[in-house]
């Protein structure tokens, strides 16, 4: 019997669908036909404005030019997230896609940066991170760099339904077929129960041999029509809904995400070239959506252009992201509130790792589990870095208080201790937040190592302050050379 995968058909558009269609037509498109099949009827979230680093290797992938990528979706760079009242009201700090100091072997920067700190210095980790201080003098520049020191590692903040219309017009004209329509039934087959096609409201079928659930949060394919059971997180990230709403944007554009704490929830703020991206993911137990509506539209800082669209969410993950002949890709695969912009990164993770086990020749057990066994991994390990940002706080919110006593994955709560004995941290495969990530969002909630390294005691004091010291000052050599962010995107979006 010959089951080789001939067609894939793509439920749903947006981000999720349009990046799937992308890569799939880009790599796979002389192999398979490829159809995907949405409604102008159903509204796109299109919330997911901010991204991580690894977007970029998506769009090397399909061969986007990065100025065309940055005008067509009013992209904005993206160096670091700032936390506003996190750990405490009034405080706040960076997560930065760079890297502090200069490490060595056996013996991370942080370690020398702490026995200083215990000494008495009193500078922060951020002092030697090249992207913090870009950051916060506003400033970007693609730097051509051969010491790594000096590497900036950036992302985008882009307009999510600008980026799902810039895919599609890419995938069209890589083949790829557009169906619009209402799905109003899933055929399954009476044996095996995979999906073998869609009804449409029209009463049109569209057949395939393999099918991508990009439906969004209700999952028509992947639990409702296979009825794939949910594993809830809610337990450890208790905030259910989200309010958003675009403003006008300010006059100078920030390269980085604001998130601000509040006492039933927290707001996002995330600066494109033509507008403001905000929301606020809350608690519906602290706050009513006439209250959070309230919180959100009184700290915009700029005038709302749309009235405010709230979303019902529920934290967790499908357990099951490849069941029988369907693959969930993008919110039908699980969620995890857009605190450290993760939303596009799983897509383009789910996709990547398709493309990698896609069943040539009919589908194998041993590749779905692989493939699941590899996205479970992923969804925790994320999960586990946001409940980090919940679980070390000191503020005095009943919301916050739960948070801080609440019990945490046992994995979790080993890294945390490892890391206030010993100033350590540990990476483990898959996990996507490396060292610098876990250090300074550690650091930042108020941990503070009580130990360090050994290797760290090889310096005496004067020349641990002289390493301290010369470590910023290398930091600090291309800031004079280094333009303004708008400046910056003024320059590159217009050169040929």
């Amino acid at each position: 019997m010959n089951d080789r995968i001939r067609k894939v058909v793509i439920v749903g558009g947006g981000t999720a669908g349009w990046m799937t269609a992308a890569m799939l037509s880009r790599i796979l498109g002389s192999q398979i036909d490829i159809e995907l099949v949405e409604s102008d009827d159903i509204g796109v979230i299109g919330v997911g404005e901010a991204t991580i680093p690894p977007i970029q290797k998506v769009n090397a992938a399909l061969g986007l030019d990065e100025r065309e990528f940055i005008r067509e979706t009013k992209a904005s760079i993206k160096l670091a997230i700032k936390f506003d009242g996190w750990c405490v009201p009034g405080e706040g700090y960076f997560h930065t896609f760079g890297a502090p100091g200069r490490s060595q072997a056996f013996c991370h920067f942080q370690h020398f940066w702490i026995r200083a700190a215990k000494a008495g210095n009193e500078t922060t980790i951020w002092d030697y991170d090249l992207n913090y201080l870009c950051a916060t003098a506003n400033k970007f520049a693609k730097l051509q760099v051969e010491d790594p020191v000096w590497e900036m590692q950036y992302a985008y903040h882009f307009d999510a339904g600008l980026y799902g219309q810039y895919l599609r017009r890419y995938s069209e004209r890589k083949g790829v077929r557009r169906t619009e329509g209402l799905i109003e039934d899933v055929r399954l087959d009476p044996e095996d129960g995979q999906v073998t096609a869609l009804v449409l409201k029209s009463g049109d079928e569209v057949k395939g041999d393999f099918f991508v659930d990009c439906s969004g949060i209700r999952g028509l394919l992947i639990r409702q029509a296979l009825g794939t059971d949910f594993e809830d997180w809610g337990h450890w990230l208790p905030c259910d809904r989200a309010m958003a709403v675009p403003s006008e944007r300010f006059e100078t554009t920030l390269p980085y995400t604001r998130s601000i704490a509040h006492p039933g929830g927290w707001q996002w703020r995330i600066p494109l070239q033509h507008r403001n991206g905000n929301g606020l993911v809350y608690s519906s137990e602290h706050y009513s959506d006439d209250e959070a509506r309230s919180v959100l539209l009184s700290k915009l800082e700029s005038e709302p252009l749309a009235d405010p669209v709230i979303i019902p969410f529920r934290t967790g993950r499908t357990l099951r992201q490849w069941n029988r002949n369907v693959v969930a890709v993008g919110l039908s695969s699980g969620f995890l509130e857009p605190l450290e912009s993760t939303s596009i990164h799983l897509i383009q993770t789910a996709i990547t790792r398709l493309i990698t086990y896609f069943p040539h020749n009919g589908i194998r057990p041993k590749l779905v589990d692989q493939y699941n066994r590899e996205s479970r991994a992923e969804f925790e390990y994320i999960r586990d870095f946001i409940i980090l940002h919940y679980h070390l706080n000191e503020r005095d919110d009943g919301f916050w208080k739960r948070t801080r006593e609440m019990e945490v994955p046992e994995r979790l709560t080993h890294k945390i201790e490892l890391f206030r004995e010993t100033g350590t941290i540990t990476n483990e495969h898959m996990d996507i937040f490396l060292e610098p990530s876990w250090l300074q969002v550690m650091l930042g909630q108020g941990v503070m190592p009580r130990d360090y390294h050994p290797l760290a005691d090889s310096l005496n004091d004067q020349q641990l302050e002289e390493k301290l010291r010369m470590t910023q000052q290398t930091k600090m050599q291309p800031m004079d050379r280094i333009p303004a962010h708008d400046e910056f995107l003024e320059m590159f979006c217009k050169a040929s």
